[in-house]
């Protein structure tokens, strides 16, 4: 963990770790950046968030990594003219962490730029469905895909010629991704219904905007997040605050893939008035995260959950869960409660790997579990939200 590079973990001082410019990146803004094209990851989860992954999928324990042994190993190999990132690569592989990757300097200047919510790619999602094959699940509003006409449920069969069956999502993503560089052209194989065409697409720089507020018909404000990239927790906050007094809120988490947790701590701290978000261990060592004080603990609350609701989400969703703040409407949540720092390789490279695990206030181990929610909808049906705002009403959320 880098120390004095950026916004505080949690400004509470009790036991709390401060001043990390990626405090505990979870590596749920991968899945992000995997559904994007944005980052390679070369070890990634078996599946995509969106292709349904069973919660209780087992996950490396803390501390599998021996981060000198890693860093031997790589100058070893340096030594001998050979690639310090490969051999890093090599032995995070073997090490079985599950979320373990290694970036070179270029790819880690774009994870980070990533979560300041930016990244370059052509914008869109993609899954790979129940018959194996792989369709986008999701289009950027004016990003490269839309504006080439590209549509949800479009089967992706190649990218730059190479037939994508087989490939795992890392491979799929780095494919996507080329070399990052704003302007390069990739070329989609696709197919809708019948019809199979060669799509080229121009890769772009995106802005990501990962807070987006309505106000529905009935009064509910509906805050939909996306992924706790920087500022996303004070954005929470503001929306909020600037609500009407009556108005309930539904908090809509599906599909959050996760990111800081600083932020996920912020957010919290619009719900509650200090206490206990989430306990963590890093390396045996027990820490806590704590939410500010001065949140609104009236105001009726619903989260709305899903398969694709990841680490730092699911920290936020476990406290207001635990602490009795919301009720929790959808499906079960993913399941990634593990904890990465980076790791500074000899040349220069950097390894993210899984050092501990958090549990939720209540002591619940969320890592392979995932949260059950208190009203199970199916998520991806169209009257899910509607189904959430019905809880709220019966809360008093309605005006």
């Amino acid at each position: 963990m880098r120390a004095g590079a950026g916004p505080e973990f949690c400004r509470r001082p009790r036991g709390v770790l401060r001043g990390a410019a990626l405090s505990l990146v979870f590596a749920g803004v991968i899945g992000t950046a995997a559904a994007t094209g944005v980052l390679p990851r070369q070890q990634a989860p078996r599946q995509a968030p969106e292709a349904g992954p069973s919660p209780r999928t087992a996950v490396a324990a803390a501390g599998t990594v021996d981060r000198a042994a890693l860093a031997r190993a790589a100058a070893e190999a340096i030594a001998d003219g050979k690639s310090g990132k490969k051999a890093a690569e090599e032995f995070v592989s073997r090490s079985g962490d599950r979320w373990g990757a290694v970036y070179d300097k270029r790819e880690y200047a774009e994870f980070e730029q990533t979560l300041d919510g930016a990244y370059t790619g052509v914008g869109l999602s993609a899954r790979r469905g129940a018959d194996g094959r792989v369709e986008i699940s999701r289009i950027r509003g004016g990003g490269p895909a839309e504006r080439a006409g590209l549509l949800v449920g479009d089967r992706l069969t190649a990218i730059d010629g190479r037939p994508v069956a087989g490939l795992s999502v890392s491979e799929i993503v780095s494919l996507l991704r080329g070399e990052g560089v704003t302007g390069s052209t990739v070329a989609l194989g696709v197919e809708r219904g019948r019809a199979s065409w060669t799509q080229p697409l121009r890769r772009a720089r995106l802005a990501t905007d990962p807070v987006t507020v309505r106000r529905l018909a009935d009064g509910t404000v509906l805050i939909r997040v996306a992924a706790f990239t920087k500022g996303t927790g004070e954005r929470v906050r503001q929306a909020v605050r600037s609500a009407p007094a009556r108005a309930g809120v539904l908090l809509d988490l599906r599909g959050n893939s996760g990111g800081l947790v600083a932020e996920a701590a912020t957010a919290a701290s619009a719900f509650f008035d200090g206490g206990l978000v989430a306990t963590y261990d890093v390396d045996g060592t027990q820490h806590a995260v704590y939410a500010d004080g001065g949140g609104d603990t009236l105001r009726p609350l619903v989260a709305l959950i899903d398969g694709g609701t990841m680490s730092a989400a699911e920290l936020l969703t476990g406290a207001l869960q635990d602490r009795g703040r919301a009720v929790t409407v959808g499906s079960r949540t993913f399941g990634k409660g593990s904890v990465q720092m980076p790791s500074a390789l000899p040349d220069g490279s950097v390894a993210e790997l899984t050092v501990g695990h958090y549990r939720t206030p209540a002591g619940h181990a969320v890592d392979g579990h995932g949260i059950t929610p208190d009203v199970t909808v199916d998520a991806a049906d169209a009257r899910a939200e509607e189904r959430a705002r019905t809880v709220l009403s019966g809360l008093g959320g309605a005006s």
